[in-house]
């Protein structure tokens, strides 16, 4: 593993400044990069510890805080561990961030974080790849169909409403993504039903996009968030092996 170092950082945007974690090589040589997006709980040190992990195994690693526009990070403040008692007050707290971030804003602020990666010295030469969580997942698939000259792999977990009926569903994209695909779907997940991923799989296999879904088996949503009530250590480990397996393959 390599020694890392972790910093934060700014992003101008088109819309103002976003907070960052960067970490990377402690040795401060350019590695491929990997755009890390947060899932609902926002950026926090279990996060930022998955960002370290990432980068001990050889990539430069940017964690943005995409509720920028409503202030720093923490942008609503965490427990240590946030179990199931203090879900139904924070997400009173966090629905109308979510909201607020459409598929626009999410295609423009993307465009952000992929040029400030290109000119970071930090960074190797080429496309990026993405991992995203929960609400990050679909963020990794939209910014995989709206920048797909920028993206070598994109991968998601327990992934949020990645194949609805509205307008604005993330696999609609399906047809402009040239990266490959991973997700790691949780078992019996209210937020992505056995419909959702059946057609989110059709239509990436429609599209002929290089792809793997796998349903992890008795994992909750939420399963790699060590910091919350849903981790399963095992289902956790398993996207470890499945994410960096999908990095090796991009870079």
């Amino acid at each position: 593993m390599t020694s890392v170092h972790g910093t934060t950082v700014d992003i101008p945007t088109e819309d103002g400044v976003a907070d960052a974690y960067l970490a990377h090589s402690a040795d401060g040589s350019p590695r491929p990069g990997v755009l890390l997006y947060q899932d609902a709980f926002g950026l926090r040190p279990h996060l930022k510890a998955m960002a370290d992990r990432l980068a001990g195994a050889g990539y430069t690693v940017l964690v943005p805080n995409v509720f920028y526009r409503h202030g720093r990070a923490p942008v609503v403040e965490m427990p240590e561990f946030i179990d199931p008692a203090a879900r139904p007050e924070l997400f009173g707290s966090l629905m109308p961030l979510l909201q607020s971030l459409t598929n626009d804003l999410t295609e423009r602020d993307a465009g952000a974080y992929l040029r400030w990666l290109e000119e970071s010295p930090l960074v190797a030469d080429g496309p990026v790849a993405l991992t995203g969580y929960c609400m990050g997942a679909r963020l990794s698939l939209l910014t995989a169909g709206t920048h797909p000259e920028r993206v070598a792999a994109a991968a998601g977990f327990h992934g949020a409403r990645l194949a609805t009926d509205t307008p604005d569903s993330p696999h609609l994209v399906a047809g402009r993504v040239t990266a490959e695909l991973y997700f790691g779907h949780a078992d019996n997940d209210a937020s992505l039903p056995p419909e959702q991923i059946e057609l989110l799989e059709d239509t990436l296999t429609a599209a002929g996009v290089r792809h793997t879904c796998e349903v992890y088996e008795g994992a909750p949503h939420g399963f790699t968030q060590a910091d919350t009530a849903a981790y399963d250590e095992a289902a956790a480990e398993r996207h470890w092996a499945a994410l960096l397996d999908l990095l090796k393959r991009a870079f």
